[in-house]
C-alpha cells in the first residue's frame, strides 16, 4: 500500500481517505486473487500486516482483512498486561468459526468467551470511575469470569523456557474448549483469577 500510495502521487492522482490512492482497493484485489486455489495446486498464505497508529479501521489493512479467511490482531493493551500471546480475541476473527465447520460446541464456547470479554470492556470505564461495588451482582459475576478467561489465555511458549524458567505447555483444542466452558459454567468461581495465569489445561487448577 506504501509503494502504491507513492506511485500514485508521481502519477498526479488525487490520494482518497487518508492519503491513500483512489485505486487502493483495485491494487489489494489484484495481489489477494493471485493467492487462490486451482486444479495444479494451492497456496497457503500468512500475511503480516502493518496496523498503522494500531487503527483496524485504516484503508489500508481494512481492504486488506477483506480478502482474508483468518485474522489473529496482536493487542499492545493485552501484552501490557503481561497476557503472553497478546492476542485480542475480540479484533481476531475467522469465517470458519461457525457450527456446521467446527461444531456446535465449539462455537458456542468461543462467542460465550467474545460476549463475556466484550461486556467486561464495556464495564471498564465504570470501574476505573465507580469501582467494582457500583456494578449489579450479574455484572460482577461477568468481570470475575472474564478477568479469568482473559488469563486463562495466557500460555507458557516452549521457545520461551530458556527466557521465563516457565515449562512450555501444549493444550490440545479439545481441552481448549472444556477449560473455557468450565469458566462460563462457573465451576471455578471460587478460585483466584491469578490461579489462571499461564497454566496449561484447566485440569491444573484446582477448584
Amino acid at each position: 500500500t506504501q509503494a502504491g500510495s507513492e506511485v500514485s502521487a508521481l502519477l498526479g492522482r488525487i490520494p482518497s481517505a487518508v492519503g491513500y490512492q483512489p485505486t487502493l482497493a483495485t491494487d489489494m484485489g489484484e495481489l489477494q486473487e493471485r493467492i487462490t486455489s486451482t486444479k495444479e495446486g494451492s497456496i497457503t498464505s500468512m500475511q503480516a500486516v502493518y496496523v498503522p497508529a494500531d487503527d483496524l479501521t485504516d484503508p489500508a489493512p481494512a481492504t486488506t482483512f477483506a480478502h482474508l479467511d483468518s485474522t489473529v490482531v496482536l493487542s499492545r493493551a493485552l501484552s501490557e498486561l503481561a497476557i503472553y500471546p497478546a492476542v485480542d480475541p475480540l479484533d481476531s476473527a475467522s469465517t470458519i468459526l461457525e457450527p456446521r465447520t467446527v461444531g456446535k460446541e465449539h462455537y458456542e464456547v468461543a462467542r460465550g468467551v467474545q460476549k463475556i470479554l466484550q461486556r467486561y470492556k464495556d464495564l471498564q470505564d465504570i470501574i476505573a470511575i465507580l469501582g467494582m461495588e457500583e456494578l449489579s451482582d450479574e455484572d460482577k459475576v461477568i468481570v470475575t469470569r472474564a478477568r479469568k478467561v482473559q488469563k486463562y489465555l495466557s500460555q507458557p511458549f516452549f521457545v520461551a523456557e530458556t527466557f521465563t524458567g516457565t515449562e512450555g505447555k501444549y493444550v490440545s483444542l479439545k481441552d481448549t474448549i472444556c477449560g473455557f466452558k468450565a469458566i462460563l459454567d462457573g465451576e471455578y468461581d471460587g478460585v483466584p483469577e491469578q490461579e489462571f495465569y499461564m497454566k496449561g489445561t484447566i485440569d491444573e487448577i484446582k477448584k
